[in-house]
C-alpha cells in the first residue's frame, strides 16, 4: 500500500528493542522509535510494510484549526469567536463569546497565541499556588510549556509544569491537572494514598482524565 506524502521522524532510543510507531498529533505524521543499530532503510520498509495503520491513525486526527478571524476556538472550554478589529485597544481582549484581536490582519495569529500562553501562565501558576496551599505545601516552580505528550509533571525538587494548551480544555479538566501534579508535591508516586490526595482536591478525577484521553488530542491541533 502507497501512503500519501506524510511527515515521518526518526528517532534511536537505546532502550528500544524494536521497531515502533506512533503518530505525532501536532506535526500530524508519525514518529519511528528505532533500536540503536537499526538502520534507517529498515525503519522505512517497517513504515511501508504497516502504511495501511498509518493512514489509518492520520485520517482519525482532528482537522488543524488556526487562529485567524472568523475561527472558533475554545478558552476554558467556552467556545469563542476570533473577531478581528485593527483599530481596537489592546492587543488582545477575553470577551464571553469572543476574542477581539486588534492590529494587522498579519499580527492575529501570533498576538492570540500569546495571549492564550499569557492567560495559561496566570491561571496555571495561581490555581497551582492555591491547590497546593490547601496541602501546606508550596512547589518550587511552575513554568508553562508546549509538552507533545505530557499534561503536566512534578519533578523530585518541587517544579511544577503544565501544557499551555490546558488553557483550552474545560476549567474542571485544568484543575485536575494541576491537582494531579500538585498531589505530587506530597505523595511523589501513584499508589493508593495518592489517588486519595487527588481525590480531596477534586471531585471527579476519572472524568477528566476520560475527557484527556478522548478529547485531549484535538487541543494539540490548534494554532
Amino acid at each position: 500500500m502507497t501512503m500519501p506524502e506524510t511527515k515521518v521522524v526518526y528517532r534511536r532510543s537505546p532502550r528500544a528493542r524494536r521497531l515502533s510507531l506512533r503518530v505525532d498529533v501536532r506535526a500530524g505524521g508519525i514518529v519511528v522509535v528505532m533500536p540503536k543499530r537499526t538502520s534507517e532503510a529498515a525503519a522505512a520498509d517497517f513504515v511501508a510494510r504497516n502504511a495501511g495503520w498509518v493512514m489509518h491513525q492520520l485520517a482519525k486526527l482532528p482537522q488543524s484549526r488556526s487562529f485567524t478571524p472568523g475561527d472558533e476556538i475554545p478558552v476554558l472550554g467556552l467556545p469563542r469567536l476570533i473577531r478581528h478589529e485593527p483599530g481596537g485597544r489592546g492587543a488582545v481582549a477575553l470577551e464571553t463569546e469572543a476574542l477581539r484581536v486588534s492590529g494587522g490582519l498579519e499580527h492575529v495569529p501570533r498576538r492570540v497565541r500569546d495571549f492564550l500562553k499569557t492567560l495559561a501562565r496566570r491561571e496555571m501558576l495561581s490555581r497551582a499556588l492555591a491547590t497546593a496551599a490547601r496541602l501546606g505545601r508550596k512547589p518550587t516552580r511552575v513554568t508553562v510549556r508546549d509538552t507533545a505528550t505530557r499534561w503536566g509533571s512534578c519533578s523530585p525538587a518541587g517544579a511544577l509544569s503544565f501544557s499551555w494548551r490546558l488553557i483550552l480544555a474545560p476549567e474542571w479538566v485544568l484543575d485536575y491537572v494541576i491537582a494531579h501534579e500538585v498531589a505530587h508535591l506530597k505523595e511523589m508516586n501513584h499508589g493508593p494514598r495518592f489517588w486519595a490526595l487527588v481525590h480531596t482536591l477534586v471531585p471527579e478525577p476519572a472524568k477528566a482524565r476520560a475527557w484527556l484521553s478522548r478529547h485531549g488530542g484535538a487541543l494539540h491541533r490548534y494554532g
